[in-house]
């Protein structure tokens, strides 16, 4: 694949840092936002910014999607400047952001009939992830496609899996999410009950970290509890937005239900905090 020939559309907190890999790494990047001017970074370094997506695609053999939801996803397809407005054929789209299966099936099914193809593939991580290039990709679409865009996957993540057909990558970060809610919602409460009964967080967060249940995320989550601070590394709004979307793919159980109405009332007023921030809603 010809490093001189990929596009990127969508330069926020994950988009931004996962681009700027692409870059160290060799890419020249074309780039098209939605919102202008954070791209000028780059300007000095030979990146491109387009004015629509129809002209990033023309310019690239692959074009790459980290946007926020389905509206922005359908809006960067259908809109009249949009990639499906592109007379442009034999192109590979890749739509990393994290959205529903059903807009994936549907804007996969559109590009094939305008001669591109299509992979969805959302990422499980954060900023530090991203930074390092450490992501998880999981992938939906057809084999060839996938293996023909490895190389950056191998930039931007520590494992690419392909999970299924179009659909099945977000089908599959979907559930990752509801794992990752059920465990900020269970450190909450498990903090919580040690609270009331008299065990400071300090020191149940010492015990987690050194047994058995102690992980990263745990660490991490526990000391922005300890130090009060809820600086989103991962906004709440999306998790709560991405249970929305596992629930309307058939997510229907006890927890599911519970983890889904605590985010949702939360994301009334904590939407721009970190997702540990769940724990000034639990009562």
């Amino acid at each position: 694949m010809n490093k001189q020939n990929v596009g990127w559309i969508g330069l926020g907190k994950m988009g931004l840092l996962m681009a700027q890999n692409l870059i160290n790494a060799g890419y020249l990047l074309k780039v098209y936002n939605r919102t202008k001017g954070k791209a000028d970074l780059w300007l000095d370094k030979g990146v491109k910014e387009l004015q629509s997506p129809a002209e990033l695609l023309k310019e690239s053999d692959v074009v790459i999607l980290m946007v926020s939801d389905d509206s922005a996803i359908h809006e960067i397809f259908t809109s009249e400047n949009g990639l499906l407005s592109s007379p442009e054929k034999g192109k590979i789209i890749i739509n990393m952001s994290t959205v529903s299966p059903a807009i994936s099936k549907e804007m996969a099914h559109l590009s094939k009939n305008n001669g591109n193809s299509y992979i969805d593939a959302p990422v499980s991580g954060s900023v530090k992830q991203a930074t390092e290039g450490s992501l998880v990709i999981m992938a939906g679409g057809d084999h060839q496609t996938f293996e023909e865009v490895k190389p950056i996957f191998n930039v931007l993540g520590k494992l690419a899996l392909k999970v299924g057909e179009n659909g099945a990558g977000n089908a599959a970060k979907l559930a990752i999410n509801t794992m990752l809610g059920l465990h900020a919602q269970g450190l909450a409460e498990t903090i919580l009950f040690a609270n009331q009964q008299g065990i400071s967080t300090k020191d149940l967060m010492e015990l987690i970290n050194n047994s058995a249940l102690g992980n990263a995320f745990i660490k991490i989550k526990g000391e922005a509890i300890l130090n009060d601070k809820y600086e989103a590394a991962f906004a709440l709004k999306h998790i709560a937005k991405d249970l929305r979307l596992a629930k309307n793919e058939g997510l229907d159980s006890p927890l599911a239900n519970v983890l889904n109405h605590s985010f949702q009332v939360a994301e009334q007023d904590l939407a721009e905090e970190d997702i540990i921030a769940i724990i000034k809603k639990i009562v």
